[in-house]
């Protein structure tokens, strides 16, 4: 990103005497990736081996550079042909799959989580549970995935764990959902050192809130720039440069308001999955046109790159 990139209606607002505010360069965040970039792109709920076609397709339509593919449903809602046939399709292009593991909260017995409260929110219930999240954990990063998604805390730091004693590899990334992202500095630093190499934080956190976290980590941060609804359906379109300013090192996600829900997806649901897959798409391209305009489209990570750099950890004990 360019030190003084352009302000969303700059120019016309300083002619009519209502300039913004200057920026703080406190304010801008120190970190950046290993790669010394400091934002990458993901496509969220990409549902399957379809799915990452379409979404391929379409990148290499509009020219939207791909850091990441996310799946929601589940590593359990796979077939193995499946999962080897997203990660080969991902692996030409060199993105990062990451896939999520189960159970958790909606996709179990508990019925907590639909009342009023929430209760646990989504994540794993029991032994059996992380029981589950590990064993889709083993399987995926057997068939080739490196990235897996998790609602827990526990689960993160069985799977940190698993790790380091080779259970899975050990460059396997480990990626907090915002089912449970962090909200404040304190517990996002906490889970840094559970294990966590990016954290996805809701679209409704305060600019400020995101200068407060980077003055105590640099693990990498998710955010959705458009957020499902069932997260908001927050929409900082017109914020993406300061996002990355206070906020970098930073994975922009490119959600859709205004859809309707496909977890877990199914054969019922592929058209909706499909056409909402090529809307992700197009939506990164607005975005990254925006940046563009504004003059704040540089800093993008190399396409390839994953790895999030040294990060803090608890001691395992191992």
């Amino acid at each position: 990103m360019t030190d003084t990139p352009r302000r969303p209606g700059e120019p016309a607002l300083s002619a009519l005497g209502l300039s913004a505010p200057e920026r703080e360069p406190a304010d801008t965040s120190p970190h950046a990736f290993p790669d010394g970039g400091t934002w990458r792109t993901e496509i969220p709920s990409v549902e399957g081996p379809e799915a990452v076609a379409v979404v391929l397709k379409e990148s290499s339509r509009l020219d939207v550079p791909i850091h990441r593919i996310s799946q929601g449903s589940g590593i359990w809602m796979l077939r193995d042909s499946e999962i080897q046939e997203m990660v080969e399709a991902t692996a030409e292009r060199d993105i990062e799959l990451c896939l999520f593991t189960g159970p958790r909260g909606s996709w179990d017995t508990g019925a907590s989580v639909r009342t009023d409260s929430g209760g646990a929110g989504l994540r794993a219930r029991g032994h059996d549970a992380v029981a589950g999240c590990v064993e889709d954990a083993v399987r995926a990063t057997e068939l080739g995935v490196k990235c897996l998604l998790v609602a827990d805390e526990g689960v993160l730091w069985t799977l940190h764990r698993a790790r380091g004693q080779g259970i899975i590899p050990a460059d396997t990334t480990l990626k907090v959902s915002a089912l449970v992202g962090p909200v404040n500095p304190a517990s996002y630093a906490v889970y840094e050192r559970l294990g966590a190499d990016s954290l996805n934080v809701p679209s409704d956190l305060t600019l400020a809130h995101l200068t407060e976290i980077r003055r105590v980590s640099a693990a990498p941060m998710d955010m959705y720039v458009e957020a499902p609804d069932d997260l908001g359906g927050y929409v900082r379109m017109y914020e993406i440069a300061e996002l990355v300013r206070r906020g970098a090192p930073l994975y922009l996600k490119f959600g859709l308001a205004k859809a309707p829900a496909i977890y877990p997806y199914g054969a019922q649901l592929r058209d909706v999955t499909l056409d909402t897959a090529r809307e992700r798409v197009r939506r990164g391209r607005l975005a990254l046109d925006l940046l563009a305009r504004h003059g704040a489209d540089g800093g993008m990570s190399p396409l390839g790159s994953r790895l999030p750099g040294a990060l803090s950890r608890f001691d395992t004990g191992q």
